[in-house]
């Protein structure tokens, strides 16, 4: 999966890059129809020291899927996001999964 990063406000480490797209390419696991994805990494100006924002857009065929969570640091606001995203997709699935066998049965009654 082809993920991009913005760092808006400063430069992002390599070692931070490839934490974004090691736990970015975990999604694969859940949904292999991903088709890209972009992720925004921003320092909030607050006082308190959870001023780190990381949002994470996939495109995926028929929607797009966001989250964005606020953390002490952009490693652990990404892996809140992936895993917010992992429940996003798990849920995609299902309610495809339901409309698809609610189609084949009223198919299968004409």
């Amino acid at each position: 999966m082809k993920i991009g990063v913005q760092s808006i406000h400063f430069t992002a480490d390599q070692k931070l890059l490839d934490f974004i797209q090691k736990k970015a390419n975990k999604l694969d696991q859940f949904y292999d129809q991903i088709i890209s994805g972009e992720v925004y990494l921003k320092l909030d100006n607050a006082l308190d020291e959870a001023n780190k924002i990381s949002e994470i857009k996939l495109i995926i065929p028929g929607t797009t899927l966001f989250a964005k969570e606020q953390c002490k640091s952009f490693e652990e606001a990404t892996d809140l996001s992936v895993e917010s995203l992992r429940k996003q997709i798990t849920k995609f699935k299902e309610k495809a999964r339901s409309t698809e066998i609610k189609n084949k049965s009223l198919l299968a009654e004409d």
